[in-house]
């Protein structure tokens, strides 16, 4: 029998009428057998989201402050889910228990995963589903990363003995026992975990959008949707700042050839973004490329020196530096006498001096400069190989519109170009592009 591992998120999950219409996609299909659910979201645009306000109780509590008024309306929140649906189920004892454990100082992560736990409570009740708590499923290492081979078994053991169940998303075990939680979005993560346990034939991943856009809507007006895009090409969007899943959830999945459809809970007859390991079908020669996405805050140190190409170890010299500063880099463009290296502006903050001058100690550079405000836009797209003259309607489009390129990366596998332009030209340039290949 087929098996689907549905997720929906804090928007599908934000109130009583809400979880009755994700009750009703769930039982509108036999092998949706196993769901993870996120904490409520915002029910409207000026409401809050129950894990900020979950993270909000903590940091008053490290501040000594009262608590009482806001976690009245965490409590409010979920005690209106409950009556709206009219279930017979008091969660005050859950609730209570919650409230003191963070009182107590349990940790930041466990006050922020209690909202996908509550959450999840409800729903098994209203579904009449088994509750499976993840972290006697989801194990983390002493790291802090996920302990992939222990969880997987663990998890696979585990869903064997339910025909269905719902499993929190967001947050696993220590091996200390605390609660860990993976970043904000990580219930996607545990949905493909999930998936991956059961060797589920779909992953849904249900939100409030009907799969991924080509570009972002806030800049491109009404952009086309993807019908099908691979791991890879989500990849490289997602990195770049497409959000409609989180970037590490693609990785259990895939591993497992599983697909994921990405669903509109609001709209469950729009068929989606399915994301697969390989498109088999033919390209389209209208639609080259999949998808363009892009991120400002970008820094570039160039590095100049004479003969540069032929001594040995001088890239190797300048990545030791980044990395004795925990400093991960995004692009090495490089000629034969110049390097530069681009880096998130953030993580440069307080030692830009202290990089600068461990790089010119170490490889004794003739000059070493350092320029912000750089926009990084990604063009990707697997039918962009077959294809003469991507690159260059890609460059012609950024110079018709008068912008200057600051940087190009593209890698030998021909599926991603990458233009650097000025922060300021970076939704013009997204929108050159845009308009170039989607007629």
């Amino acid at each position: 029998m087929k098996v689907k591992v549905v997720k929906f998120g804090g928007s599908s999950l934000a109130d009583a009428e809400h979880f009755k219409q994700v009750a009703s996609i769930i039982k509108a299909d036999p092998h949706r057998r196993y769901v993870v659910p996120s904490a409520p979201g915002k029910r409207f645009k000026e409401d809050t989201k129950v894990t900020d306000m979950l993270y909000e109780c903590y940091e008053k509590i490290r501040n000594h402050e009262n608590i009482d008024e806001l976690y009245a309306k965490i409590s409010d929140r979920y005690n209106s889910i409950i009556a709206g649906l009219g279930l017979d189920f008091d969660i005050s004892g859950e609730l209570e228990y919650v409230k003191n454990a963070m009182m107590h100082r349990s940790g930041r992560d466990f006050a922020a995963s209690r909202g996908e736990y509550l959450n999840s409570l409800i729903l098994a009740k209203y579904l009449k589903f088994d509750f499976i708590d993840a972290e006697n499923v989801i194990y983390f290492k002493d790291n802090g990363t996920l302990d992939e081979e222990k969880t997987n078994e663990a998890m696979r053991e585990e869903l064997m003995q339910h025909r269905n169940a719902v499993i929190p998303g967001f947050y696993g075990v220590m091996p200390n026992g605390t609660i860990k939680t993976f970043s904000r979005g990580g219930s996607d993560i545990t949905g493909s975990i999930v998936a991956r346990a059961v060797d589920a034939d779909l992953y849904e991943n249900w939100t409030d959008v009907s799969g991924f856009l080509m570009a972002d809507p806030r800049i491109i007006d009404d952009p086309c949707p993807i019908k099908t895009i691979t791991y890879r090409e989500l990849r490289e969007l997602s990195y770049m700042g497409a959000t409609v899943l989180h970037e590490d959830a693609i990785f259990p999945v895939k591993n497992a050839s599983i697909p994921i459809n990405i669903k509109n809970t609001n709209r469950p007859q729009d068929p989606g973004t399915m994301i697969v390991a390989e498109n088999v079908s033919d390209f389209d020669p209208e639609k080259i490329i999949t998808g363009i996405a892009g991120r400002k805050g970008f820094s570039v140190i160039t590095i100049e020196k004479d003969m540069m190409n032929s001594e040995v170890g001088y890239v190797r010299k300048v990545l030791e530096v980044l990395e004795d500063n925990d400093i991960s880099f995004e692009h090495l463009p490089s000629g034969i006498d110049n390097m530069s290296v681009v880096i998130e502006s953030r993580v440069l903050d307080g030692r830009r001096d202290k990089v600068l001058t461990s790089i010119n100690r170490s490889v004794r550079a003739d000059s070493i400069t350092i320029e912000d405000g750089l926009a990084l836009v990604a063009v990707v797209g697997l039918g962009m190989v077959k294809y003469k003259g991507t690159a260059a309607r890609v460059f012609n489009a950024i110079s018709n519109a008068g912008i200057n390129i600051r940087m190009i990366d593209q890698g030998s596998s021909e599926f991603s170009i990458i233009v650097g332009v000025e922060e300021h030209d970076f939704n013009n340039a997204l929108a050159a592009i845009y308009n170039e290949f989607v007629k």
